[in-house]
């Protein structure tokens, strides 16, 4: 059955006044969404205190993770953020034996980076995987890094800077067959385009519900393969943790069977509501329409910024791209208040303009965006053109 985009457009008011182009920072609010968000905040001054209705709401979130994921619920943690199940699952794992290697690529984002580095006074050795000429990262140059002292390969899905999609069942082959576990970030991917756990055969994935999952910020999630799970006993903990998180035991850690171990605290409950809302479009939408119609309208936009003489570096070919479009600028900055003056929204990362896409985005979206683009090519395209 054919999915009817515009009415979904309709149910995000922003559009009605905005050409936004700006999911892989923070999404559109849903019209569900902001009802979940009063739903809390009506039950909050209503009853006070529901806790029962708040650990469901955390539970259905986990459920909702997992279909997305296509893995089951005992495989995902709900976190507070995608830095939260990165450092949780460093803390599980042990870099003073043979294995303390860990490889991460020069198109991660900080926080990941940065959590991995932090384990070097633990005895990690961090070791990144550099672009080639033309600024992308092939498999060969993870073939060059990954060896038998490799203990984990962190990697994202999508370069946050220019929107390139890395190899990830590529990367997942090469390296179990040499010892290796694998970790994707797959935070600027997920929600628009499918993350099939499973086929990519990750043995981990982190991300968060603020961009194409449609909720909000303070809560994300960590899928661990279920072999794994009992194997990794993480130091960072909390009660809800635990097996039991009634039991209220201060003599001991008595880890969650599931990959609740790697949770911690109170759950992010006000979260719980929006998170699940949107994960809700997400599943009624199918992420495999989701994708064909994101993957669209990235190549209507690379076409249509190709006929104005000012080509993206996000790459071309549909394998190797997500659903951003990064365009070079003199003054990256400048154009995205230029544009927003013009009530286009967009980002900046570096030197370059990022439009990124979602499924209630339309051609005349990209159109629109083009359009004010090519107005914007004298005075703000790329470095190495003089402004004309």
């Amino acid at each position: 059955m054919a999915i009817d985009f515009d009415a979904l457009r309709r149910r995000f008011p922003l559009l009605e006044r905005k050409t936004y182009l700006n999911s892989g920072s923070y999404c559109a609010l849903a019209d569900s969404v902001r009802d979940a968000f009063n739903a809390y905040m009506d039950e909050r001054l209503a009853v006070g205190a529901n806790w029962d209705l708040w650990v469901a709401k955390n539970e259905a979130v986990r459920s909702a993770m997992a279909q997305v994921l296509r893995v089951t619920p005992d495989e995902v943690a709900v976190t507070a953020s995608a830095s939260a199940g990165i450092n949780a699952l460093a803390s599980a794992l042990d870099f003073n034996g043979p294995r303390r290697k860990v490889v991460v690529s020069d198109f991660e984002f900080p926080t990941h980076a940065q959590i991995w580095h932090a384990q070097e006074r633990l005895g990690a050795e961090v070791a990144h995987v550099p672009s080639a000429a033309d600024g992308y990262i092939p498999l060969e140059n993870f073939a060059r890094l990954i060896d038998d002292r490799t203990q984990i390969v962190a990697v994202t899905q999508v370069c946050f800077r220019n929107g390139a999609r890395l190899d990830i069942a590529g990367i997942t082959r090469l390296a179990h067959e040499r010892g290796a576990r694998v970790m994707v970030d797959c935070y600027q991917a997920i929600g628009a385009m499918t993350v099939d756990a499973r086929a990519l055969g990750v043995d981990f994935a982190v991300g968060g519900m603020l961009k194409y999952l449609l909720g909000t910020a303070g809560i994300g999630f960590l899928y661990v393969r279920s072999g794994l799970i009992r194997e990794l006993v993480p130091s960072h903990s909390g009660w809800f943790a635990q097996q039991d998180i009634g039991a209220m035991d201060i003599t001991a850690n008595r880890p969650s069977r599931s990959a609740r171990r790697f949770e911690a605290g109170t759950p992010p409950v006000v979260n719980c509501y929006a998170a699940e809302a949107g994960l809700k479009i997400i599943l009624e939408t199918g992420t495999d329409a989701i994708e064909a119609r994101v993957r669209a309208l990235t190549r209507r936009c690379l076409d249509g910024l190709a006929a104005i003489g000012w080509p993206a570096v996000t790459p071309a070919d549909d394998a190797r791209r997500g659903p951003m479009v990064a365009v070079p600028s003199r003054d990256a900055a400048g154009l995205v208040a230029q544009l927003m003056a013009q009530d286009i929204v967009t980002s900046f990362r570096n030197d370059n303009i990022r439009a990124t896409v979602h499924f209630y985005n339309s051609d005349e979206d990209i159109d629109r965006f083009v359009a004010a683009m090519a107005g914007h090519r004298a005075r703000f395209g790329p470095r190495g053109e003089g402004p004309g």
